[in-house]
């Protein structure tokens, strides 16, 4: 069993041990599921793109019709003290802060009460880049069949279908799990996927099937601010398969180079198997842009 570190975290306004933390067994995150949550990528101490975050995270509640517990403000001041915290203690420069609002505590019923309090929790822990091998090389992915909820635009703790379809990908020895429904592309398991043709970025159109990942713009910027072509449009499965380049974007991987899929390699001629340009280009543009969008 892993051992649960020493570190600080926030519960329904306190700072305590993660080691320690609990909540009810009735409360409505663990029986149902009922909850959202946010990760926020911390570089060098810094929130990177945290109002960005703080949107989604109310938008999610509001799908939910869960009150947001907290004005930007107040989780800023939270994050902070929690980003602190483990770094001093960890002297950790890249963190993730975790943030989870559940509806709360009552008994179980499916309605949704109306006289709870949210339950609030929130961690830091040091952020697994991926490898430079990773970085050097690219990764593989797998595909499979969208099976999972039909909205995955609420950013929810009901998450079984993503660790099911990731678990698909880890028995492969592979990344991600790219997913498809009803023949066009969606996202993976814990990423969005974007793919390059002819030194355009193509992404899927925001919709009920895909969470707007926090790159989703921010990508956007940077083909502006690069030069590179970027449109957001439905994208068939024979498109994914026959790219320049396949590329996934969250919290963890910045931004990614697919470079086999399938079992295939992913391009065409000298670059088939290799990261392409235009994985180069944003992949730097990214860099530049974390010192400028943290707080």
């Amino acid at each position: 069993m892993q051992a649960i570190p020493d570190s600080l975290c926030y519960l329904n306004g306190e700072y305590g041990s993660l080691r320690d933390a609990k909540v009810s067994v009735l409360d409505r995150g663990f029986i149902f599921g009922d909850g959202v949550y946010e990760v926020v990528p911390v570089f060098q101490r810094k929130l990177f793109r945290f109002e960005e975050h703080m949107a989604r995270l109310g938008r999610s509640l509001s799908k939910l019709r869960i009150v947001n517990p907290h004005s930007s403000a107040e989780w800023l001041e939270r994050c902070r003290t929690l980003v602190a915290a483990l770094a001093n203690q960890a002297g950790a420069g890249d963190l993730l802060l975790y943030i989870q609002v559940t509806r709360g505590v009552a008994l179980r019923d499916h309605v949704m009460p109306s006289d709870v309090t949210p339950t609030v929790f929130m961690m830091a822990s040091v952020l697994k880049p991926p490898s430079p091998e990773q970085r050097h090389h690219g990764v593989a992915c797998v595909t499979a069949r969208d099976f999972r909820w039909e909205r995955g635009d609420i950013k929810s703790v009901s998450l079984l279908g993503a660790v099911l379809a990731r678990q698909m990908s880890a028995d492969h020895g592979a990344t991600e799990t790219i997913m498809f429904r009803d023949g066009h592309l969606t996202e993976a398991a814990a990423s969005n996927v974007w793919i390059a043709q002819e030194g355009a970025l193509l992404g899927p159109p925001k919709s009920e099937h895909v969470l707007e990942g926090i790159r989703y713009e921010l990508l956007r910027e940077l083909c502006e601010e690069n030069g590179i072509a970027f449109n957001l449009r439905p994208i068939a499965e024979g498109e994914v398969l026959a790219a320049d380049e396949v590329l996934l974007s969250s919290a963890t991987k910045d931004v990614l180079a697919v470079t086999t899929l399938d079992g295939q390699p992913v391009g065409h001629g000298a670059l088939r198997g290799k990261p392409g340009p235009v994985y180069a280009r944003l992949f730097e543009a990214y860099q530049r842009a974390k010192p400028l969008q943290s707080i």
